[in-house]
């Protein structure tokens, strides 16, 4: 049940909203412990959606329900490792278009806190830090060092225009001119819970000046868990705190290291993420909403982390490297208010409630929510081994020696940052092969084409079978996905990332495949020779292909993979993300913006064993609950 408590005052924030403060010049202010908008005291009721986690047709409806559950602020991070794939190559355009997303924002009535990095943890591949960074052998991510401040300069040069002329303030900002309105920008962060890496005294200064330098004016903000806070402060931007359970005088903590100034919880953490091979971990939402009414009454702002989690499509989900190597599934649903496909939750009603009270006038109506559709049995009638593709679509590097995934010259010497890589040698006879631990992160070895068995972190060694005169070792290694937080950032490089022994001698003259499955790899692999009926049984590595026929306009839908292993499944050449048998995930969330009327391909990489068929269903199956301790 939800904790009745009473609030000694009402806010009315009908005319503070983006729209209708043109011409303002304050921006949000700190005056001794409140937040001031436009000279106003003002409350930060946020919740965090992620432009890159959400199909962009869904923006605005996400944004609408944020609004009718009483919020008036959005959060987002900004992943450099989407903006900048390639090295000096920059992207805001279609579901990257940050300057869409948050003028969107501003029309529909929210203000935007800008979490902007350059890292964002978030579950997000290498804490949205860019794979090719690693290239350099003595790379020290999160300092000042050269190499990586470098980098930095030259993203923020491009990104800072993007966002620099929607600060709540711009009117302050000479260089922009055009720009005299204003936007919704009315806090930035200086990087993310860098109290919890720590490795540089002078890396938060070195971020804070680059936000300044390059026109940012609004208030700045950290964002630390209790533990990191007095590690992760910075002179001139406001200590913020993370949590879940609001422990006795947490709050109070705060002035500890601030004195007078307004509290704010910049991430409360509204559910959790899942890892593969763990339970599907949910909060309880009574608890949920009666933390939130605590953390309002001892008089702080809040931003809700996550009130709509989305999705980490492709191969962009991170991982946990703790007491051992864990990645986060496809799925970031988190439990959230919204679910991952948007829908509502009984949190959303809840937080609604406890908001209007506190709000003190009537709430905008919630959206309708979007049907989902159950498109039945999709057969997958054609399949194309991996080994029949290689000669076709892709040209190997040859090497002496085993090169890692970021190292390999591609993508104009950027490497390679995700997917798979297949490293392949000649090899006389069996016996024992031993990966000392240079798997990242899990292989299946084949001698030719026969599957002998798999490596990773906890498996380093196989026995090979004896055979007639030479034969082709083959190991297909998989990047499940980097480390996104914690102080192992700089060991995140993939493939094999050292030498492979057999019988104690390292394996030489290596051929290496790069599998990272492109948009242009997809289409071109859809006109290679070679396609051709399912038999009975089959086991991969291999492509299977099928089409599913919409009748009318598509809606939502899950995919669900029983009877497949593990693979990778692709529709109309999105990248959908993982699936594996071990769960929890058991279905795969299909946007109804990415199918077409009339005929849709699938096409699914599946490792392993694979199944003729797959569901197209209408609700989404995220595995065994286990609440959050």
């Amino acid at each position: 049940m939800l904790i009745c408590l009473s609030f000694s005052s009402r806010f009315n924030w009908s005319e503070l909203i983006p729209l209708r403060l043109w011409g303002r010049t304050l921006g949000l202010q700190t005056e001794n412990s409140q937040f001031l908008l436009e000279g106003m005291p003002f409350r930060i009721f946020g919740g965090s959606m992620h432009y890159f986690r959400v199909p962009r047709e869904y923006w605005e409806d996400r944004m609408l329900k944020m609004k009718a559950c009483g919020l008036n602020t959005l959060t987002t991070y900004v992943p450099w490792n989407l903006h900048e794939q390639e090295r000096g190559k920059f992207d805001f355009s279609r579901n990257l278009d940050l300057e869409a997303f948050l003028s969107l924002a501003a029309k529909n009535g929210l203000w935007v806190i800008l979490r902007p990095g350059p890292y964002i943890c978030s579950e997000w591949d290498l804490g949205g830090l860019p794979s090719w960074l690693l290239q350099d052998p003595e790379m020290q991510l999160r300092t000042t060092y050269k190499g990586f401040t470098e980098a930095v300069d030259a993203y923020f040069d491009h990104l800072m225009p993007v966002v620099v002329p929607l600060q709540a303030s711009a009117i302050h900002y000479p260089l922009c001119p055009q720009y005299k309105k204003g936007g919704p920008i009315i806090a930035v962060q200086v990087e993310n819970e860098y109290g919890s890496y720590a490795k540089d005294p002078n890396y938060m200064t070195y971020v804070k000046m680059a936000l300044l330098n390059r026109g940012i004016v609004e208030l700045l903000m950290t964002s630390d868990n209790k533990n990191g806070l007095s590690s992760g402060l910075v002179e001139g931007a406001l200590a913020t705190v993370n949590f879940q359970k609001l422990e006795p005088g947490l709050l109070k903590y705060l002035d500890t290291v601030q004195r007078d100034q307004p509290k704010m919880v910049m991430e409360y953490w509204t559910g959790w993420f899942d890892n593969w091979g763990g339970p599907h971990y949910v909060f309880d939402a009574d608890e949920m909403v009666n933390t939130v009414a605590s953390v309002l009454k001892l008089g702080a702002s809040i931003n809700l982390y996550m009130f709509h989690g989305g999705t980490n499509f492709g191969f962009m989900n991170g991982a946990l490297a703790a007491d051992e190597y864990k990645s986060d599934v496809t799925s970031y649903d988190y439990d959230a208010v919204l679910t991952e496909a948007g829908d509502y939750t009984s949190k959303f009603f809840k937080l609604r409630q406890l908001f209007s009270m506190i709000i003190g006038q009537p709430l905008p109506l919630p959206p309708m929510i979007e049907s989902k559709a159950s498109y039945g049995a999709i057969l997958l009638h054609q399949y194309i081994s991996l080994w029949d593709v290689l000669p076709s679509l892709l040209q190997p590097i040859k090497s002496e020696v085993p090169i890692n995934m970021e190292n390999l010259h591609l993508n104009e010497s950027g490497g390679q940052s995700y997917g798979y890589v297949l490293y392949e040698t000649v090899i006389f006879g069996g016996g024992h092969l031993h990966t000392r631990d240079h798997v990242r992160d899990r292989a299946q070895v084949f001698v030719n084409t026969m599957y002998v068995g798999e490596l990773d972190y906890n498996t380093v060694e196989l026995s090979l079978p004896e055979g007639q005169g030479f034969r082709q070792l083959r190991l297909l290694v998989e990047n499940r996905g980097r480390v996104n937080y914690g102080l192992a950032l700089n060991e995140q490089r993939k493939g094999l990332i050292g030498d492979v022994f057999l019988n104690k001698t390292p394996l030489r003259n290596f051929k290496i495949y790069s599998l990272e499955m492109k948009p242009g790899f997809m289409k071109s692999l859809r006109h290679v020779a070679g396609w051709s009926a399912v038999p009975d049984y089959f086991v991969g590595p291999a492509f299977f292909r099928g089409k599913l026929w919409i009748e009318h306009q598509p809606q939502d839908t899950f995919l669900k993979l029983q009877g497949w292993e593990k693979g990778v499944v692709f529709v109309n050449g999105q990248n959908l993300g993982r699936y594996w048998k071990i769960g929890p995930q058991e279905t795969l969330y299909l946007p109804g913006p990415w199918l077409w009327k009339g005929n849709n391909e699938i096409v699914i990489f599946e490792e392993r064993t694979a199944g003729r068929i797959i569901q197209s269903v209408d609700i989404p199956y995220l595995g065994r609950t286990q609440y959050v301790d």
